[in-house]
């Protein structure tokens, strides 16, 4: 039996689940999978982090080296996100440059942290105009079982939570916290397939989906970036219930990313 009656078999039994309120793997569908995050994984990194969010393995090193500010950010430091899709993850994924699956990726990220302003930039300026830190954010996914946006999201910002400036590495005395502004976002995603919407989509469901939605929100419950994906749309209605889902869901992954990474009300313990 070819791949695509095999697909089209799974996808109209997945709709037929949608139809009587169930989900493939027994989830309701603003259930998140089991969730573990683990700091300090890498220890050559300024900072790392290890997302498990269900059989989807995510593992995120922070590097932190010295360079030159861009011309119009002079007093800034810089943030960079790259993503890689290794074979080893699934099938899907090939060696090589960094395609567009993971260029969207590495922008996902790269805007929930930037928008939030979750890294005082200002604070990583050394000389004004010459001299400043580069913060490197590199995504590495090790097992790809879907939603690999809010996976990398979690184990970047816990690995930026983390993280320390190596002050004594360039003699410049002891090491520091990465300097931290504001709390950090929480993406959720959220996909439409068989006339229902569910959240944190597993491998299968994201093979059929019509449209995906991810949204990030602080821990005010304010919306800082949104990515759309996928040919289908939402309805007004639609958008409007998975903010809402959003920030429900937000609240209690902040919960789980404050103990994993020793903070408190967004604090360092």
């Amino acid at each position: 039996m070819s791949e695509s009656v095999v697909s089209e078999i799974k996808r109209k039994y997945m709709h037929k689940l949608a139809q009587a309120n169930k989900r493939i793997d027994g989830r309701s569908f603003n259930e998140y999978r089991p969730l573990r995050i683990e700091t300090g994984i890498i220890k050559k990194a300024e900072g790392s982090a290890k997302v498990e969010l269900g059989n989807t393995k995510i593992l995120v090193g922070i590097k932190l080296e010295q360079g030159e500010p861009y011309p119009d950010t002079p007093d800034s430091g810089v943030l960079t996100t790259n993503a890689e899709l290794i074979p080893m993850a699934s099938p899907e994924f090939e060696a090589g440059p960094p395609d567009e699956n993971a260029i969207e990726l590495a922008r996902v990220v790269d805007r929930g942290i930037r928008e939030t302003e979750v890294i005082d930039l200002e604070k990583l300026c050394i000389e004004p105009g010459e001299k400043v830190w580069i913060v490197f954010i590199d995504i590495h996914v090790l097992d790809y079982d879907g939603n690999l946006f809010d996976a990398s999201s979690l184990a970047a910002i816990a690995a930026l939570l983390t993280a320390k400036v190596p002050n004594e590495r360039f003699d410049m005395g002891e090491d520091e916290p990465l300097p931290i502004k504001n709390d950090p976002p929480i993406s959720c995603t959220f996909v439409k397939y068989g006339g229902v919407i569910a959240v944190d989509p597993c491998l299968e469901e994201e093979i059929i989906a019509e449209a995906r939605l991810t949204v990030a929100t602080d821990k005010d419950g304010n919306i800082r970036a949104m990515q759309k994906g996928l040919s289908g749309s939402f309805t007004i209605d639609e958008v409007r219930k998975i903010i809402k889902a959003a920030v429900d869901n937000g609240a209690r992954i902040r919960k789980i990313l404050n103990e994993s990474t020793g903070r408190e009300n967004g604090k360092e313990n």
